[in-house]
């Protein structure tokens, strides 16, 4: 036979202390993340104030390329030329651009995430050619001392960065 005893004043005051833990945790949780949010957002705001609004994507990036060489082209004025011939330049300028608009924008709309994977093949393809470089650099300037160890050598180090 069991008998259960009635919590006493120190257990039920200890308990109470729990919750109130367990709540004080849980709402400084929700403060240190609505803090970090808002620090974010504010870097994120003063960043676009400094440096101007974020580069899109890829496709983006081209498709805003594209328009402002089109815009660019189609601004020129041959002095060269007669005002006949300079509109009639002006006529086959606009209709290149037009074209060239035309073939790319389906591959654009179609693949756009093609366009932010080869963004990063170049980079990595660029990572790979500052390597071998380097490498070659480093032989180079090895040669010119007759020891296996770096040596700076006379010669100057060129970043290519």
């Amino acid at each position: 036979m069991s008998e259960e005893r009635p919590p006493t004043d120190a257990a039920q005051e200890e308990t109470a202390d729990e919750v109130r833990f367990e709540e004080a945790r849980v709402t400084d949780d929700d403060a240190w993340a609505t803090a970090c949010a808002e620090d974010l957002a504010e870097e994120k705001a003063r960043r676009r104030a400094q440096h101007g609004p974020p580069p899109g994507s890829a496709a983006e990036e081209l498709r805003k390329l594209m328009d402002a060489v089109a815009d660019k082209l189609s601004g020129l004025q041959s002095p060269l030329l007669g005002a006949v011939a300079s509109g009639t330049a002006q006529q086959m300028v606009n209709q290149v651009v037009q074209q060239a608009k035309a073939a790319v924008e389906p591959v654009i709309e179609r693949n756009p995430e093609v366009f932010d994977h080869l963004a990063a093949a170049g980079s990595e393809l660029l990572a790979a050619y500052r390597s071998a470089v380097e490498n070659q650099e480093r032989r180079w300037t090895a040669r010119g001392t007759g020891s296996g160890e770096e040596d700076p050598g006379p010669g100057e180090h060129i970043d290519l960065d």
